[in-house]
């Protein structure tokens, strides 16, 4: 009774404007954008779940990895042969690609030829498929005269899902159109064509790289436009792919770069995700298909699908008497009847209609007019539930794009192809209609690919020659920088020589070994309020500290920074000295403190020949300064001078240290096994607790065993003790130093240089043509630009190289990835190249101090300080791990420095004033 209702209340609506009755009957198939953002956030919650190695086996959609690092840059260049296999017939071709003719100035040439392939071997054995695609391959090279002499390099398009563990390796998942080869799922169809074209024989091929359809799409559209990184098809099937960030790509190893993720997006709803969405429509096209309840979303929208989806719909209407006067014909029963040709042509501009009535009246049915303009609006639902579908899934891929670089907007070209998208006369501008309404803060430019997959496989095959090239001609370059450990145990040999040359007292030494007058380190007995004054640099620090006697935690220390400003850095030595007097008569103020008389030690980070811990005789300036009537004098001599010109106050000046030795002295209180001091920031030095008995320097007659020696290491390699390691880009940065031929272990390990040197680098490689397009900035040119501090920014980022992309930005460098990773990757080998040379140096001290003492095991710790050791992500733990591989009976634990040279300053003067 309610079936007769229902047909009446239709048989009423007949007179109306016919494409509102459709409208109503088809009102599930009408998506507004509401509903498309909800598609499209559902389908980027597939896309990381098929991304996640945890989650993957469990995904709809497979996100499977490529192994295509790279789009083209316009320099790939060479001659390709390439085979694409995904239909009823497949294709042979020679592609020749030009140097240099890339991003929008052509240069691909193509000579193809088309090979039928017989119906039985698609559902034969996979052996004999691809003899015969093999046996093709051989014909193509004898019809087109292609030399058999030489290796030719191969790129295959495999259409077919699989999973790719390298670029020229690829499992079949499943077959699909047609294809029901056996023995070949699951297996390597890169091998199964290697051992094909060994069996034909006559042929020196190299199966490069495989790809899909898809991916080649990409390609080919990327060498004409550099912003693409998306390929879409949208034909017989559908699916899409893009350039995603390597550190989200679970199912490979790395976290750098990018690479091109095959979504294989069809099957989006197999695990329901669709279902409030697909109609009895969907579901009878799905159940009368090959794969029942798989590719849900490529059923809704690809080539294959649409024109039964039509048929159906128009035969509901029609049986409800919506249509054609009830009248259902044996041929709209018939499955396949209407096609996604006829769709199109329904929907044609001036003869849509007119087509629309052919195609009624050759399915044996009488159509009015009102019929026609119905059927032709199911048609254009249909087709247009398509296209908002794809652009629901395209806008979730541009939004992950435009999440993973961070970017508010994003300027991206998605690279086209397909029968569908390239024959219905509607279907490109109502999805780039909808994309762009979707993503309105998104530039998106289409861009049809004009010579189809294999144009695409033969130039991923392209750059991945390109990037073997430019990898192996980086690695040449890195080579120098990547010491062995024959090498490094060379260096230590060097500087353990160095440290026993430099404390005898006759003979050339490199390395000074300067004694220090600091006989012992703290006990925790000290006690007491002391003043420490700290001169470095362009600060200068006035510190009171403040022991508690046996209790290291309670010491309490306050401190004030004063600026040194560049006139007194460089005007006179009684101007400089006048102005830290001043300093410190404001600090006493601060802290109300003027009138007592504190003992104070002074730290001094300049080269200083002691004769006692309370004098200090300048070797030479450093660091930028340039007071005159300084050097050859003694700097405690000309603090007191300035105390006494000022009259305010009276200080004990106990001792003068540099910074290393403070250093030591600050963790030795911490810790009583700490005899070492390193510094390892713009500078670099080690000092040590010596035997008394091995320095031959007259030192006093002090009966304690042990001095603290201030070895001054940089200065290893002045003699050419290092020639064998130091590259050309060492030689440059010394020569262009304040001071060439000298400190050449520091300007291999120190922060002052390490940029310097990383630029020269890049300089190299730029105008090598393996960075930046061969593009060399004015910036990239100039000295001291590349900061030290960019490697440890650079080495640290994890933002899918965003840091490294802002700071070359900073540069005038437009870098692409791939430019952003080799940068990266310089930096990493300088700066691993300074932290096992300073490892190999502490090898030698360590190994020194247990020899002294005749000992089997020696468990001692090293002080440390410096911001390249504090601040650098992996320099530390590479500097110990060398120490550790060099010096192997000895246990060494480093301890940074909490409050550096300023409280071990203040140390040395409560251990000296304890020992008189």
């Amino acid at each position: 009774m309610f079936a007769v209702h229902l047909i009446s209340f239709f048989f009423s609506k007949l007179q109306e404007d016919p494409t509102k009755k459709v409208d109503r009957f088809l009102y599930a198939m009408r998506l507004h954008d509401d509903q498309l953002s909800d598609i499209s956030a559902r389908f980027q919650a597939e896309m990381r779940k098929g991304l996640s190695a945890e989650s993957n086996a469990a995904a709809s959609v497979k996100m499977l990895p490529t192994h295509v690092r790279s789009t083209p840059d316009g320099s790939e260049k060479g001659q390709f042969l390439a085979l694409d296999l995904g239909g009823s017939r497949f294709k042979v071709l020679q592609v020749k690609v030009r140097e240099g003719m890339g991003i929008r100035r052509g240069g691909v040439e193509m000579v193809e030829k088309t090979y039928p392939i017989p119906k039985e071997l698609l559902i034969g054995k996979g052996t004999e498929l691809f003899d015969h695609v093999s046996e093709s391959l051989k014909d193509f090279l004898h019809e087109k005269n292609i030399t058999l002499e030489k290796k030719h390099p191969l790129a295959f398009t495999f259409s077919f899902p699989c999973e790719q563990s390298t670029l020229n390796q690829g499992l079949l998942v499943n077959w699909s159109k047609n294809y029901r080869a056996r023995g070949l799922q699951g297996k390597d169809v890169v091998q199964a064509l290697r051992e094909a074209i060994d069996r034909t024989g006559g042929m020196d091929v190299e199966v490069l790289a495989m790809v899909n359809d898809t991916v080649a799409t990409m390609m080919t559209c990327g060498f004409d436009d550099q912003y693409c990184d998306v390929g879409l098809i949208i034909g017989t099937g559908t699916n899409a792919c893009y350039m995603e960030e390597l550190r989200h790509v679970d199912l490979v190893e790395g976290d750098e770069g990018r690479m091109c993720v095959n979504t294989e997006w069809g099957a989006f709803g197999d695990d329901g995700a669709l279902n409030d969405y697909i109609t009895e429509f969907d579901r009878d096209v799905d159940a009368a298909s090959n794969n029942p309840g798989k590719q849900i979303l490529e059923k809704m929208v690809s080539g294959m699908y649409l024109g039964e989806l039509v048929r159906l719909v128009v035969l509901k209407m029609a049986k409800l008497g919506l249509l054609f006067d009830g009248h259902v014909s044996d041929a709209l029963r018939t499955k396949g009847k209407i096609t996604t040709a006829h769709v199109a042509a329904m929907e044609e501009y001036k003869n849509g209609l007119k087509n629309t009535r052919n195609i009624l009246m050759d399915l044996d049915l009488t159509p009015t007019s009102d019929d026609c303009v119905a059927v032709q609006h199911v048609s254009t639902i249909v087709s247009f539930r398509s296209s908002n579908l794809v652009a629901a899934g395209l806008a979730a891929i541009l939004t992950r794009i435009k999440q993973n670089r961070n970017l508010r907007t994003v300027r991206i070209t998605v690279g086209v192809d397909g029968t569908l998208y390239k024959t219905h006369p509607q279907y490109p501008s109502r999805l780039h209609k909808v994309v762009r309404r979707l993503l309105p803060e998104c530039h998106v430019r289409f861009a049809l690919s004009d010579s189809g997959s294999s144009k695409g496989a033969a130039l991923v095959t392209a750059v991945a020659q390109r990037l073997a090239s430019r990898r192996r001609q980086v690695d040449e370059t890195l080579s120098p920088f990547r010491l062995s450990q024959e090498q490094l145990q060379l260096v230590k040999t060097r500087m353990r020589t160095g440290l026993e040359a430099g404390l005898k007292s006759k003979g050339p030494s490199t390395i000074k070994m300067l004694p220090s007058f600091v006989y012992r380190t703290p006990d925790g007995t000290e006690h007491g309020k002391y003043l420490a004054l700290d001169l470095g640099g362009t600060n200068f620090r006035a510190l009171l500290v403040n022991f508690k006697k046996g209790l290291q935690q309670n010491t309490r220390l306050y401190h004030k920074i004063y600026t040194i400003p560049l006139e007194i850095m460089q005007g006179s030595g009684e101007e400089l000295f006048d102005h830290i007097a001043q300093c410190v008569s404001d600090f006493l103020d601060y802290m109300g403190m003027k009138n007592a008389h504190l003992p104070a030690g002074f730290t001094f980070s300049f080269p200083c020949e002691q004769t006692s811990i309370d004098t200090g005789t300048l070797v030479s300036w450093t660091k930028g300064f340039k007071a005159t009537d300084c050097e050859g004098h003694d700097v405690v001599s000309m603090l007191r001078d300035a105390i006494k010109r000022r009259n305010e106050f009276d200080l004990d000046i106990v001792a003068v240290v540099n910074d290393t030795v403070g250093t030591m002295m600050s963790c030795a209180y911490e810790d009583p096994e700490c005899e070492i001091g390193l510094i390892a920031g713009t500078g670099t030095n080690v000092c040590y607790m010596e035997e008394l008995k091995n320095i031959e320097k007259k030192v006093g007659d002090a009966e304690i065993p042990k001095m603290c020696i201030n070895t001054e290491w940089g200065g290893l390699g002045d003699d050419g003790s290092l020639n064998d390691i130091i590259t050309p880009y060492d030689i440059e940065v010394d020569q262009s130093s304040l001071n060439p031929g000298k400190q050449r272990f520091e300007k291999l390990t120190s922060g002052m240089y390490l940029g310097e040197v990383v630029r020269q680098v890049l300089l190299d490689l730029t105008r090598g043509g393996l960075l930046f397009r061969g593009h060399v900035t004015e910036a990239l040119k100039t000295p001291g630009i590349f900061q030290t501090k960019y490697l440890s920014q650079i080495e640290s980022d994890r933002l899918a190289l965003l840091q490294v992309r802002s700071i070359l930005q900073q540069l005038g460098l437009d870098s692409t990835c791939d430019d952003s990773i080799i940068v990266k990757e310089v930096c990493g080998a300088v700066s691993r190249r300074a932290a096992v040379l300073c490892g190999a140096g502490m090898a030698a001290v360590v190994d020194k101090i247990r020899e002294n003492r005749g000992l089997d095991h020696l468990n001692i710790t090293v002080g440390v300080d410096g911001a390249l050791y504090k601040l650098h992500p992996h320099f530390a733990e590479v500097l110990q791990e060398t120490a550790r591989v060099l010096a192997p009976q000895c246990n060494v634990t480093f301890l940074p420095s909490e409050e550096g040279s300023g409280k071990g300053a203040a140390l040395i003067t409560a251990v000296a004033r304890q020992k008189l």
